[in-house]
């Protein structure tokens, strides 16, 4: 069955609504950040590469075209510090006065070995990639929307917790989902819903911005192809999903159609739950 293409709008779902969406300058933060412009929103793309000025902008001129209401400002920051983070906050707030929605997109797999061959700088990094974003942007964003009485957050986790050839990865992404769960029960009472969709294998242009080195050596293209084997033979559609298949869940959750949804983790892998 070939996948689906094209994006499926709701325009004005985010009329008057702003958010802050994380790792946006390309791949699945990208396209969320497209996907709630082109729906009315106020987007603040966040991202430490200098190519997230040029989605931004695109997001602007393609509202001006549509007219669909939706705005675009960017920031680059290290949202691996939470002086990153705060300042990702701050700067939502000095270009619109509130956010309401906050993507945590963040993480990627920056190595792919068996766990014996990750040394320990590189066991650090990936905890730091994949996890300390969205602990820092949570907690930055966590007294705006208290101060609010409401908001949403949408985590992007991964069905990778179960894999091969991930480990610290698929630990920074369990972390998440933990996360997910205990602050959605701290602040359901006050207003605010906490969510993570966890996607499997996506199909993507390639990066424009690397998250590492890449493989250097034949035993390193076999362990990653090992990634794609296991990832493919663990989803029921036997293939990868597209970058609007991904988004759409995530839009979605972050939309007031999910009021009764919070603390729930949605696999988004052709059956694969992770």
């Amino acid at each position: 069955m070939p996948a689906p293409h094209g994006q499926f709008l709701s325009p004005g779902r985010f009329a008057g609504k702003v958010a802050i969406v994380t790792g946006s300058a390309q791949g699945i933060g990208q396209k969320v950040a497209e996907r709630i412009g082109a729906e009315g929103g106020s987007v603040f793309l966040v991202d430490r590469a200098e190519l997230v000025h040029e989605v931004a902008l695109g997001i602007k001129d393609g509202a001006q075209l549509s007219g669909s209401g939706g705005n675009a400002t960017s920031l680059t920051a290290d949202l691996e510090t939470f002086t990153g983070a705060q300042q990702a906050v701050d700067g939502a707030l000095a270009a619109y006065g509130r956010v309401d929605v906050l993507v945590n997109n963040v993480g990627g797999t920056i190595w792919a070995r068996p766990y014996e061959e990750y040394d320990e700088e590189k066991i650090e990094k990936e905890i730091r990639r994949s996890l300390f974003p969205t602990l820092w942007s949570c907690r930055a964003v966590l007294p705006i929307m208290l101060g609010q009485g409401s908001g949403t957050i949408v985590n992007v986790s991964s069905v990778a917790t179960r894999g091969m050839n991930r480990v610290p990865y698929a630990a920074a992404k369990g972390g998440v989902n933990a996360l997910t769960q205990s602050l959605a029960m701290e602040v359901a009472g006050r207003g605010i819903r906490v969510v993570a969709t966890a996607p499997g294998g996506t199909e993507a242009p390639p990066r424009k911005v690397q998250r590492g080195p890449g493989a250097e050596s034949s035993a390193e293209k076999a362990w990653y192809q090992g990634i794609v084997d296991q990832t493919v033979q663990s989803s029921f559609m036997k293939r990868y999903g597209t970058l609007d298949e991904q988004a759409a869940p995530i839009v979605f959750l972050a939309s007031d159609e999910a009021s009764y949804i919070t603390g729930s983790i949605l696999p988004v892998a052709g059956g694969d739950l992770g």
